[in-house]
């Protein structure tokens, strides 16, 4: 069953007791004595439950990271267009963009901007004035304070009781662990869950050549070094660490997409569009 970005209405995967008939099974212990289908036990003289099929829109929920290390890259730059776009900027603009699509296919929507804490929530709903509401409210959000998941992730989990779709736009600047511990609360729900890994150009590549200061975003450091001597080692570092998020996400059964802010965002979730859609619709389970 197709639960994504791609077809206008979606069948529910889940089966319930509503709409249309789906397919007999055999009666168990505990079942609902209301849907048991009599003309069948009138035939054969057994039990069997009638389960139907729901016609459900997808909920989604747009998991957004406004912690500090996310502003990164438009003061930088100082640039117009996706190259001097910050990271929150990248971020907010493609769920901006996802939830424009699922509006288009009568999805409702819900939105969580995060730190160290839930800053602000917005329940889900497909009304036209909702989404832009989202980008209203997008718009008046500066990024501060450090990333942590670990408290807000679990409360959310509890939050967001209908199965659906979990969409994550963060660098992730966490401890590993507690990504892995975070997305398994969505999983254990049985929600979809997407992680958009948003990096800058600059931490992809390092392009640095003169002796630079580094100043840390969400930490109390800063270091002068002479970033050619340093560049081979950070970029081990750096691959080391997306690969690790990559497996932590595939042991959860979540799709990982690295979302470089020097690439245009268009032909960027196109990408994964198409991937879902060869894949039948959804990523992983």
């Amino acid at each position: 069953m197709v639960e994504g970005f791609i077809t206008g209405q979606h069948r529910s995967p889940y089966n319930g007791f509503a709409v249309e008939f789906a397919a007999h099974r055999e009666y168990a212990p505990g079942d609902d004595l209301r849907h048991i289908d009599w003309k069948v036990w009138s035939k054969t003289d057994r039990l069997y439950i009638k389960e139907y099929e729901e016609e459900t829109n997808l909920g989604c929920h747009l998991l957004i990271d406004s912690s500090k290390s996310m502003g990164y890259g438009k003061e930088a730059d100082g640039k117009d267009g996706d190259a001097g776009w910050s990271k929150f900027d990248y971020a907010c603009t493609a769920a901006a963009s996802l939830g424009y699509l699922m509006q288009q296919q009568q999805d409702s929507v819900g939105m969580v901007t995060f730190s160290n804490q839930i800053d602000k929530t917005f329940k889900s709903s497909s009304h036209p004035s909702h989404l832009k509401m989202l980008l209203h409210e997008l718009e008046q959000v500066t990024p501060e304070n450090k990333t942590d998941i670990s408290d807000p992730f679990l409360a959310l989990a509890a939050q967001i009781r209908n199965r659906g779709m979990i969409c994550l736009f963060s660098d992730l600047f966490l401890d590993p662990e507690d990504l892995g511990k975070a997305l398994n609360q969505f999983r254990l729900r049985k929600h979809e869950v997407i992680v958009f890994h948003v990096m800058h150009h600059d931490e992809l590549e390092f392009p640095f050549q003169e002796n630079t200061l580094f100043k840390g975003m969400e930490v109390d450091a800063q270091l002068h070094t002479e970033p050619r001597a340093l560049r081979k080692s950070y970029m081990a570092a750096v691959e080391k660490y997306i690969q690790r998020v990559k497996k932590i996400c595939a042991t959860a059964g979540v799709d990982h997409v690295l979302l470089d802010t020097s690439q245009p965002l268009g032909a960027v979730l196109s990408s994964y569009l198409a991937f879902r859609s060869k894949s039948g619709g959804r990523g992983r389970r």
